[in-house]
């Protein structure tokens, strides 16, 4: 059986609804079709072959966060479910690169967050890879104005992670357009003001603010932040979950029953205050 397709129907038996595949040769020398255009372009640092030069392809793999738990946040709901999602794509990756190696395709996963502590991030707002730039080039999405990947199906609410392997697969080809509306919701809702109005797409994000918001957060034991991925209007998922309709984050007597219950998880399980 050709190796992309017995790695699809291995996807598929780890219930992974979203895959990609890149070539390291795309790091330098980005394919045709994208959908935006970067600036500055990733340093060679951080390319693939940088960091495991035996690279051919790079594996993506994501796993959505659902709608209406992210829409609780920042609680310790989102809090777990942060964790959780973390939990399985880093088990899931390891899973397909011991997979390929044990077929004669020496391959590693990457961790999902490659930091040790948030904090680190307020001074050093890198980590050794970047996953969404990955996801990005290997055709699964735009970028937003918050500078995360947007999706077809579930808009910004995914979260990725990625493997390397010595395989040569054949990469996916772009095949998504720009998705982000400019509605700027993101830029309106987000607590410090990190995502920048105006300016080149996507814009920098001020990093250092996040970090620091997400610091205080995870000491309150409700982090990551998640407003500007909850308030994004993108994504077949809002269909699916009956969120079509923004006004559900206004303080719209309509959808006051979908307030309520936000209120309840956030009193409940950690230390901050209903925000």
């Amino acid at each position: 059986m050709d190796l992309k397709k017995e790695l699809l129907r291995k996807f598929l038996n780890l219930s992974l609804p979203l895959v990609g595949f890149a070539s390291v040769t795309w790091w330098p020398s980005p394919p045709d079709g994208l959908p935006n255009s970067l600036s500055p372009w990733i340093p060679q640092v951080f390319w693939p072959q940088s960091i495991y030069p035996e690279a051919n392809t790079v594996m993506i793999i994501g796993l959505p966060v659902p709608l209406p738990i992210l829409e609780t946040a920042p609680s310790i709901y989102y809090h777990e479910l942060y964790k959780t999602v973390n939990s399985m794509l880093d088990q899931k990756a390891y899973e397909i690169a011991n997979f390929l190696t044990e077929k004669g395709h020496p391959s590693i996963y990457l961790p999902r967050d490659g930091y040790g502590d948030i904090k680190i991030l307020i001074d050093n707002p890198f980590a050794f890879f970047s996953h969404k730039h990955a996801a990005y080039l290997a055709g699964m999405g735009s970028f937003g104005q918050n500078n995360v990947i947007l999706t077809p199906a579930y808009g910004p609410r995914v979260r990725f992670n990625s493997i390397f392997t010595t395989a040569r697969i054949e990469p996916d080809a772009p095949r998504c357009k720009d998705l982000c509306i400019r509605c700027l919701l993101c830029v309106k809702n987000c607590p410090v003001k990190a995502i920048p109005e105006k300016g080149d797409f996507p814009p920098p994000i001020d990093k250092k603010s996040c970090a620091q918001r997400s610091t205080i957060l995870r000491d309150e034991y409700r982090s990551p932040c998640g407003i500007c991925i909850k308030v994004c209007p993108v994504g077949k998922d809002r269909e699916i979950f009956g969120r079509k309709n923004m006004s559900i984050y206004k303080d719209d007597k309509r959808f006051e029953k979908y307030h309520k219950a936000w209120e309840h998880v956030k009193r409940y399980g950690s230390k901050g205050k209903p925000e």
